[in-house]
């Protein structure tokens, strides 16, 4: 017979239990006991030998502990019948006592010759491996059974130590987010030190420009360099996606966009369609992690001539401002750069005249420009038309607050870069 007859008085489960207690020893450890007082968890005894008096009641148990040793063949084949109960009600059984020579079905595919004890006995297993496993079963228990349990209240102490280590964890996250704002400030920095600080400008021609960084740091970049006496290039390049990975991808395109060749003594001005052909090349060598591409447009005006020589990959289409004339796209074709190492750019050429305004810029500032339309092609927004005919440099003025009085939707904002050339 199992050992009961020292538990007399025994509550069966009402309401609501977390744990229920079965064993055949004089009463429960008390360190058990003590555990389950400390995190307020309900629970009740009852001896290995009554069980059948809950069996109706499986439903207001949340996981049982069983403590049952010396059993006999015939105790261990009822305690094995009763955990499968339990585990067919998705009742987390925790066995404390050792592991019996009784195969359990409904806890395997085929019958296995030791039983799912947690740890063999109670000395080898710790009150925090206990503690875990009691969370473990009645959140599975909660979820299966869809029980509404309501969490236990902290004690004072808990409360008072969860609350001296929020403090510490906010201070810290102050800290860290304070170094990274700097860090990424700084990072800015260095990227607009990679700007031009000043223009080529000269009697025939004068530059404006627009950089507004969505973030910190931008995804778009653009230059202008006299060449020589003779040759200005530059050029609005626009990096996909946003923050440090495109910021860094910018800095390349820097150093990669290679406007001319010098051997010995004598130089030779690449042509725009080889710029972008060679940057293209140098990018896809590159074999980026993330799939990372970009966008850009290269021109190269004779200030002599008046010549402007253009070549696009992938970017907005270059803008001609002649007069009181419609506003013109440049169309050109050009695939994105770094995506095939092999692919081919074209260039065309037009004469710029007095008074004829270039304008180059990212995808940030086509909103600002005008939209396309299927019916009617590019449609230029009033606001661009009614800015479109003053000096460049008091154009980009306007540009800019334009865009900094646009609403956006701060999952739309992107980086605003523009690049203008007026003809004096």
């Amino acid at each position: 017979m199992l050992k009961t007859e020292v538990i007399t008085a025994v509550e069966l489960p009402k309401s609501f239990t977390d744990v229920l207690y079965l064993t055949n020893e004089e009463e429960m450890p008390p360190e058990v006991k003590q555990l389950l007082k400390q995190r307020e968890l309900s629970y009740s005894i009852l001896p290995v030998d009554r069980f059948s008096q809950v069996r109706d009641r499986l439903n207001l148990i949340g996981t049982v502990i069983i403590n049952a040793k010396d059993l006999d063949v015939l105790q261990q084949q009822k305690l094995a019948q009763i955990i499968e109960s339990l585990e067919m009600g998705n009742i987390g059984v925790i066995l404390l006592s050792n592991g019996f020579e009784s195969p359990v079905k409904s806890f395997s595919l085929a019958p296995a010759k030791n039983s799912f004890s947690m740890a063999g006995t109670m000395e080898s297993t710790s009150i925090d491996d206990l503690g875990l496993r009691i969370n473990v079963n009645l959140a599975y228990r909660k979820k299966s059974a869809r029980i509404a349990l309501k969490p236990p209240e902290p004690t004072k102490q808990v409360r008072l130590t969860y609350k001296d280590k929020l403090s510490e964890q906010l201070i810290m996250t102050g800290a860290l987010v304070d170094n990274l704002a700097e860090q990424l400030r700084l990072a800015g920095l260095v990227q607009q030190d990679f700007l031009p600080t000043q223009m080529p400008n000269c009697d025939a021609a004068r530059w404006a420009t627009i950089f507004l960084p969505a973030e910190w740091v931008s995804g778009d970049i653009y230059d202008v360099v006299r060449i020589d006496e003779q040759h200005i290039g530059f050029y609005v390049a626009d990096v996909v996606g946003h923050g440090i990975p495109a910021a860094l991808l910018t800095i390349f395109l820097k150093q990669a966009l290679v406007m001319r060749e010098t051997v010995g003594n004598n130089y030779r001005i690449f042509s725009p369609e080889e710029v972008m052909r060679n940057l293209n090349v140098r990018i896809a060598g590159q074999k980026l992690s993330g799939y990372q591409f970009a966008t850009c447009c290269y021109c190269l005006l004779n200030i002599k001539t008046l010549q402007l020589t253009y070549a696009r990959a992938g970017h907005p289409y270059p803008i001609l401002i002649r007069g009181q004339d419609k506003p013109q796209q440049l169309e050109i074709q050009g695939s994105l750069l770094g995506i095939f190492s092999q692919a081919e750019y074209s260039q065309k050429t037009i004469k710029l005249q007095r008074g004829d305004k270039i304008l180059l810029y990212s995808d940030g500032v086509e909103s600002l420009i005008g939209h396309f339309d299927d019916t009617r092609g590019f449609n230029f927004t009033e606001e661009f038309c009614e800015i479109k005919n003053l000096p460049v440099a008091e154009m980009m003025q306007k540009f800019t607050s334009l865009a900094q009085s646009k609403k956006v939707n701060p999952s739309e904002v992107d980086d605003i870069t523009a690049v203008g050339l007026e003809i004096l």
